[in-house]
């Protein structure tokens, strides 16, 4: 990718946002916090400015390295489901394009993602220490975790794992929440999962999705 962003916030951009918090409103989303988030966050700023015009559209878009960053209802979607509080510790698992973790921060969260991919992962790091958001970022195997900062009050896996990880689950707080899209290659069911005791958990299946594969030593391996 070339030279990615201005950070120009123009008032076209912003109109444009609210445009698109109405769309993501008529597909079901109704939390207030995650609408004011996708209003707040500028979603050019993480694509490549060739794709500046089609930003606010939604639809997933390719950011480089065989990755896409997720159309802003599965954004809103999955963030709706977490239920973020604000204190909340949370673990992303696929940093990717930074916008998904920018929407947890506008919502309070304290933000622990990890990126496999080196490229990716060294433009978003700068990119988001550019825009003024904090998070704690790690290169590795999402499908690993972070075993030695759990546990976590939500965990968000934004690729498509063939099952649920039990490392995962196991980082996972005491009344904690995963969202999860699970299947095959192609498409996918999205997963609540609840900790409900230190050994019982509750799996909720949601609606239905497409994402690029989670690869590691737990899930795909290519």
């Amino acid at each position: 990718m070339s030279n990615q962003f201005t950070l120009n916030d123009s008032y076209k951009h912003k109109g444009l946002r609210r445009k698109l918090v109405q769309k993501v409103k008529e597909k079901g989303i109704y939390n207030d916090a995650v609408l004011n988030a996708i209003e707040t966050v500028p979603r050019h700023f993480f694509l490549d400015s060739a794709f500046h015009e089609l930003a606010y559209e939604d639809q997933a878009m390719q950011i480089g390295s065989g990755q896409t960053i997720s159309q802003p209802f599965t954004v809103a979607y999955q963030t709706q489901v977490l239920d973020i509080v604000e204190g909340d510790k949370v673990l992303e698992i696929g940093l990717g394009s930074g916008y998904q973790a920018c929407i947890l921060l506008e919502l309070g969260a304290v933000v622990y993602s990890i990126e496999r991919i080196e490229p990716l992962f060294e433009r978003t790091k700068a990119l988001l220490s550019k825009l003024g958001y904090q998070a704690n970022l790690f290169l590795g195997d999402g499908t690993i975790g972070l075993e030695q900062h759990a546990p976590f009050d939500k965990i968000i896996v934004t690729a498509a794992a063939p099952e649920i990880p039990d490392n995962l689950l196991n980082q996972l707080a005491i009344g904690g929440i995963m969202v999860i899209p699970v299947g095959g290659r192609e498409n996918q069911i999205m997963y609540k999962v609840c900790r409900t005791s230190e050994k019982d958990y509750s799996k909720q299946a949601l609606d239905g999705f497409r994402f690029v594969p989670l690869i590691g030593k737990k899930g795909w391996k290519r």
